[in-house]
Formats: structure tokens, sequence, C-alpha cells
């Protein structure tokens, strides 16, 4: 019997391709193709603007192909749209980084590093290169919910390799911490260092997405992403109360100064079924979510439930979405992913679609004609 992993996979599925492409490349060559493995499942991403009969046909030649080769194996095949790259200079630190997108809120409380932690995750899940950087210096917690302990180290002496889980590249202050219950007491500008370090020490390859998990409130790390780099866009967390949404608003205006484009808003925390009478309890109000995303003149991505697997899952050491990808809240991170990929889609496409041209002094945006 073949031997079942990623290489010996993307070797079975060479001879696969896209009819409606008018490229003689496969998809593996291409690199339009990811796989992944998880005990016997081979899970299949590609990249593919084709219609739905011809993806169709996709799907069954490529099952075709791996049944001749893992006859045992069960397969799962995913497509995914373009999604483009954000704007890298010559200066960015993360140059083989193609999306860069930040899990904010002004308010700390609301469970952005479970949305950041799971949307990583989702991501990932669909066989895309992801990297998760937790930049809240003063509380990390993607050591905790990933299970991951021990000491980045350098291959070179130069960069530092993150640590992995899961096929997700991980980096956190909490991973150089002595004593993990101890308090990091620093100022400003080491809080700044720090951060510089992990954006353009840490060797994060080539990724097609790096999320960032940023601290509560409007202060240094957002300033030093803005000077440093160009995000694709962020995400904003919130939960629906009154008392959340006033720091929330913050976080949204803060974006739009720095001129950092807002994917959407994740409304989290939204309701709880109740077992017993399966009814949709408002705990903390509605409309929250709504308000924010009306206010920062964007979507509102998800309305994510109360569920106690996301913090039993969580204390474990395992985003939910991958311990338990068909629950209800496992799926609602899976469509959260995929709306986060439709608005940075939207986001590079717009990037794209306009030129900036100086004309005496004045900056004009003409539209690009295809």
């Amino acid at each position: 019997m073949n031997k079942l992993d990623v290489d010996s996979v993307l070797s079975a599925l060479g001879p696969l391709r896209d009819p409606s492409s008018a490229s003689a490349k496969g998809l593996v060559e291409g690199g339009l193709l990811r796989a992944a493995l998880e005990a016997e499942t081979v899970r299949v991403s590609i990249e593919s603007g084709a219609s739905e009969e011809t993806r169709t046909k996709i799907e069954a030649e490529a099952r075709a192909l791996l049944a001749a080769t893992f006859p045992t194996a069960t397969v799962e095949v995913v497509f995914r749209s373009a999604t483009g790259s954000r704007e890298i200079t010559s200066e960015d630190p993360l140059p083989g980084v193609k999306n860069l997108v930040l899990v904010m809120s002004g308010k700390g409380g609301v469970g952005k590093s479970t949305v950041a932690a799971n949307l990583t995750m989702a991501l990932a899940r669909q066989g895309l290169r992801v990297g998760l950087l937790d930049a809240d210096i003063y509380g990390p917690s993607v050591p905790t919910m990933f299970g991951v302990t021990g000491r980045p180290s350098s291959l070179d002496g130069k960069l530092i390799e993150p640590l992995e889980r899961f096929g997700v590249k991980l980096m956190s202050i909490g991973f150089l911490l002595e004593d993990p219950k101890a308090a990091v007491v620093w100022r400003g500008p080491m809080l700044h260092g720090a951060l510089q370090q992990f954006l353009k020490d840490v060797n994060w390859g080539k990724l097609d997405y790096l999320i960032l998990d940023l601290p509560p409130g409007t202060g240094d790390v957002a300033l030093t992403l803005s000077q440093k780099t160009r995000a694709t866009g962020a995400v904003v967390v919130t939960t629906p109360q009154e008392v959340a949404l006033i720091d929330v608003y913050k976080s949204v205006s803060m974006c739009q100064k720095l001129h950092i484009p807002i994917l959407g808003v994740v409304e989290n925390e939204s309701h709880f079924i109740c077992d017993g009478c399966s009814k949709k309890h408002t705990l903390f109000g509605s409309g929250g979510g709504q308000k924010v995303a009306d206010f920062a003149e964007t979507s509102l991505l998800a309305q994510l439930p109360i569920d106690p697997q996301v913090r039993i899952w969580g204390d474990q050491g395992t985003p939910v979405v991958q311990a338990a990808p068909q629950s209800p809240i496992g799926k609602a991170f899976t469509e959260l992913a995929e709306a986060v990929q439709r608005e940075v889609a939207k986001k590079n496409a717009e990037r794209l679609g306009t030129l900036t041209i100086s004309r005496e002094g004045m900056p004009t945006r003409l539209p690009i004609v295809r």
C-alpha cells in the first residue's frame, strides 16, 4: 500500500487540471491545489474560478486519482476563490505573507482570542497556509488555546522558528516566559520592540494568511502595525450589549484614522440555545453587532452563539473548529472563515481596481480599464 502523506497525495493529483483555465500547468504545479491529512482523511483545497459544473468534474477526477492510489482513504474536496494579495512594499517585514488580518476589539473579554484561534484553524482546514501571531503581549492566550508549550529555536542564529500545531505556525510572548503566570511589566517602547521582532525576526515563510490577535484598547500595537506593514484588513469583534459597544466604536474609529480597512464585524456570544426548550436566549441583548457594522459601514460577518464546547475544547488546547468541525459552532466558524475570504478578495480587488496618479500636485484616482 502506498504511504499516505502530503507529498504522495500531491504526486497522485499531479495530472489534475482545470479545463476552464488557460494555463498549461496542472493545479498542483500551478500552486492552486493544497492538501492536508487528518488520520485517514485527505482534505484537498482547490483555488478555482470555474463554474459549478466544471468544479464537479474536477472533484470527480480528483477523487478518482486518489482512489487509484489510496483506496481506503476518505477524501474531502473544497473549492476556494482567489483572494489576491495585500500591497507588499520593499520594506515590508512580512514579504512572504499574502494577507495580514487583524482580529481586534477596543473591549476586553469579548472572546477576541477565541475568534482569532478558530478563524485561523478554519482557514487552515481549507488547505491554506496560515500563521497566528499572539500580539497581546500582556495577556497571551494562544499557548493555552492551541495546547502548545516550549521555546522557539533558531536554525541560523538570525530568524526565530515559530512553533506549529495542526499545520499552523504560531508565535506568542507566552512561549518565551519562564513562568506562564508571571506578569509582563513593560513600557510602550519595549512592547513596540517585541512586536517588531515578532514581525521581522520570525521565519513565517510563505503564508496565505497571517492572523494577528491584537490586545484590547487602541494603543501602541495598532500604531506599530500601521507604521511597519500594510494590513489587508481588520475583523472587529464585539458582544451585543451597549457597554461593549462603547469601546468597540473606538477601535473602528482607530482603524479609520490609521487607514486600516475593516473586513467586517463578528458578534460573539450573540445568543444561547437552551438544550431543553431549543429556545434562543439573547443573554446580552441583541443588535449590537449590526450597530457596529453600520457605524463602520461594513458587513456583519457572523453572529456566533454561546456554546460550552468552545470553552471545553479551548481549555484542552484544541480550537473547537478542529475538535468538532461538524458541530453547530464548528460550522459557524467555518462560515466565518469563508466570509472573511470573500471580504479579503473584495478589498484586494478594490485596491487593484484604482490607480493613483499625480497631476499638478493633485492626486486623482482613476479606474483601470481591463
